[in-house]
């Protein structure tokens, strides 16, 4: 299954389920549709490229709602997902709906943090952490875990936040100074642990964290994504994107400091 067939079934889900109405946004303004299509096809996208030479298990770590592990299972793939909060309570629904669509049957689900988890060692073929390292601390601890559940030659494929988005930073800010890790209750745990407060990084820190843990990290894997505002999207984005895809590979200034999503992998040798 396409990014683009599985997003049109994604558009139909949504308009029977509220909460992910709510969380995704992509119905509720058409002014915006575009803008954020392009943002969620383009994230995808980038991982479904990087799973082409995948052979084995993958671990969708902080997998919210599932969205991504559903595609990767339509795609064949066997998926296990750890998430935590409300996303929990809504994966039954959404598996009614897609296994209409196509055997997602590779698909399992826990709730649970990270450091309490048991992954088998050597026993993933891929690790998926999108919009989660954000939220992962001690991130040293976290990435030791996934190192250690990585099969040799293994890969971590991260989709972030641009650490060095001078706007989103700021707005970060705002919300929550500087105050990056907090303690967070978890009532279904019944546990108080540590969470991430939004602590979104650049890639040249991602890449030292990683590289103290042992990894590699390909420069040709970096992707950024996002530079205009939604009210560049007036009709079909594939324009905006192709001249988005341009500006960050030759202008450094504008690709560190004004773009929003950054991906990348890291590779255990």
């Amino acid at each position: 299954m396409t990014v683009e067939q599985f997003f049109e079934h994604l558009l139909k889900e949504l308009e029977s389920h509220p909460e992910l109405k709510g969380y995704y946004r992509f119905l509720n303004d058409p002014k915006t549709y575009e803008f954020r299509k392009a943002y969620y096809v383009q994230r995808l996208q980038y991982i479904a490229d990087q799973m082409k030479n995948v052979n084995g298990p993958v671990w969708d770590i902080g997998c919210g709602y599932g969205t991504t592990a559903l595609f990767l299972v339509l795609n064949g793939y066997k998926v296990h997902g750890s998430t935590l909060e409300y996303y929990f309570n809504e994966i039954p629904k959404r598996l009614e709906y897609w296994s209409k669509i196509g055997d997602i049957s590779g698909f399992t689900f826990d709730y649970e943090n990270l450091y309490d988890s048991t992954p088998p060692a050597n026993h993933y073929a891929a690790v998926i952490v999108q919009d989660t390292l954000h939220h992962t601390e001690p991130i040293d601890q976290a990435l030791k875990i996934i190192k250690g559940t990585l099969m040799a030659g293994g890969k971590v494929i991260a989709v972030e936040e641009n650490g060095n988005n001078w706007i989103q930073s700021f707005k970060l800010y705002l919300q929550r100074g500087n105050k990056r890790i907090i303690n967070y209750t978890d009532e279904r745990l019944g546990k108080t642990i540590l969470l991430g407060n939004e602590n979104i990084r650049c890639y040249k820190e991602w890449k030292r964290l990683f590289e103290l843990e042992g990894f590699t990290m390909p420069a040709e894997s970096i992707h950024y994504v996002r530079l205009y505002p939604p009210f560049m999207f007036k009709g079909p984005s594939n324009q905006v994107v192709e001249k988005e895809q341009s500006i960050w590979k030759s202008n450094s200034f504008l690709r560190e400091r004004f773009f929003f999503g950054l991906d990348f992998i890291a590779i255990k040798p």
